[in-house]
This record gives structure tokens, C-alpha cells and sequence, in this order.
């Protein structure tokens, strides 16, 4: 199942009040693990990018003055997603700008149903704990220590890590041969080491011990044994 986990990078947190994406990062993943195959561009937003912002994730207007613009870009952006899920952390948020950016060059917009997101996964499967990346990371044991700031594609390889504790973690998806070579398979399907059979073993017990036993069940009071039918 092949899968992109995404993250972006935006100026601030509404387009439909100037603010546009200006970092995007993509990684290829397959039933929860990544292949490796990434997409990674920064945009040129032409719009100046707010002190607000540049704190938070260090891209500033000067930096991306030479970048593509959007419409440069979203052929090999989509061509990299094709018609595989995105995996999103607040897939409503990316997902608000990303459509707001194809609307404007009147391409098909993104579905939200259709995106995988991993904050309302997270809020489920641990309600009233903290649900942001960075405390998932410290709960999967997840190193982030090279987020200084905030990153498009390296969010998107730590939220993959992420992505793949919260289906159970690395062992997710293995499955046992159902063909055992050396052994028989059980109802489920599961192999069985095939056991040689052992001889019962004899234990010899010494007088005193056989001597012990019988005044001891001599000691106890009507014994079921003695009883008459």
C-alpha cells in the first residue's frame, strides 16, 4: 500500500488572508514503511514572510527570492503524490492550503476524507495527553534532536517514524509463512516445530521418602480413599 506522508511550510495560518506555502516536503511510504523516495521543494511565496513565522521555521523572504513559484512546481508535486493517500499531521491545515494553491491554477482540489491524519489518530489512541510531533516523538522514542526548527521534509520523515508506532511499530504487517518447511501447521495457519517424541522419565523415590509419605497419609482424617462406596 503505497502511501505520502507531507508536511508544508506557510507564512502563516490562513490562505484566504494572504498567507501561501512556501516549503513542501513528501515521503514515499509502503504498508507504513519508508522506500526512500522523496519530494522536497521550497516556494517562492512573492509575499514577504513574517518575523512570526521566519522564528519558527527559518525561512526567510531574502531565501526564497530565487525559489520557483507554485505553479512552477505542482506538476512534479502531483506527479510524486499520484493517487496515493497523504499522510498528514491537522491534515485540514495543509490540506486548506494546498487546495487553495490548485484552485488558483484551476487544477482538482484535494479531498480531506481522503487524507490520513495522524494528529486525530494520535488524540484517539492517547485522549488528554499532548498530540503535537514533537511530543509523539518523545513518546515513540523518536530522535529529534536535529529539529531546531521546523522542516517540511524533515517533519515529514519524523512524522513517517511516527506514522508507523501509531500502527504498531515495525514488527506492524509481518506475518508468519503459512507454509512451515520443517514443521505442521496449526488451525490458524500458524507453523509448529515438529517435536520428536521423548520416553517418559522414572523417578525412584528413596525408603525415607516412601516412609514419609505413608505416615503422612496415615495422619489425615477419613480420606476419601477409605470410604465404602
Amino acid at each position: 500500500m503505497r502511501e505520502i506522508v507531507l508536511d508544508t511550510e506557510t507564512t502563516g495560518f490562513d490562505p484566504e488572508k494572504g498567507d501561501r506555502i512556501i516549503e513542501i516536503g513528501c515521503l514515499e511510504v509502503e504498508n507504513h514503511v519508508p522506500t526512500g523516495k522523496t519530494y522536497w521543494q521550497y516556494i517562492n511565496c512573492e509575499r514577504d514572510v513574517p518575523e512570526e513565522a521566519v522564528a519558527v521555521h527559518g525561512i526567510t523572504t531574502e531565501f526564497l527570492k530565487d525559489k520557483p513559484v507554485f505553479g512552477e512546481i505542482v506538476g512534479d508535486f502531483l506527479d510524486f503524490i499520484g493517487d496515493s493517500p497523504m499522510v498528514i499531521h491537522n491534515a485540514e491545515f495543509d490540506i486548506k492550503f494546498l487546495n487553495h494553491e490548485l484552485k488558483q491554477l484551476g487544477f482538482p482540489q484535494f479531498k480531506l476524507k481522503d487524507a490520513v491524519d495522524t494528529l486525530k489518530i494520535a488524540r484517539k489512541k492517547f485522549p488528554g495527553s499532548p498530540a503535537n510531533l514533537d511530543a509523539l516523538c518523545r513518546r515513540f522514542g523518536i530522535d529529534n534532536t536535529a529539529r531546531e526548527y521546523h522542516g517540511a521534509l524533515l517533519d515529514a520523515q519524523l512524522l513517517a517514524e511516527v506514522y508507523l508506532e501509531l500502527n504498531g511499530g515495525r514488527q506492524h504487517g509481518l506475518a508468519i509463512d503459512a507454509e512451515a518447511k520443517d514443521g505442521v501447521l496449526d488451525a490458524t495457519g500458524g507453523a509448529k516445530a515438529e517435536r520428536n517424541f521423548r520416553e517418559a522419565r522414572v523417578f525412584e523415590i528413596s525408603k525415607e521418602e516412601q516412609k514419609s509419605h505413608t505416615e503422612m497419609l496415615e495422619s489425615l482424617t477419613n480420606p476419601i480413599w477409605k470410604k465404602k462406596g
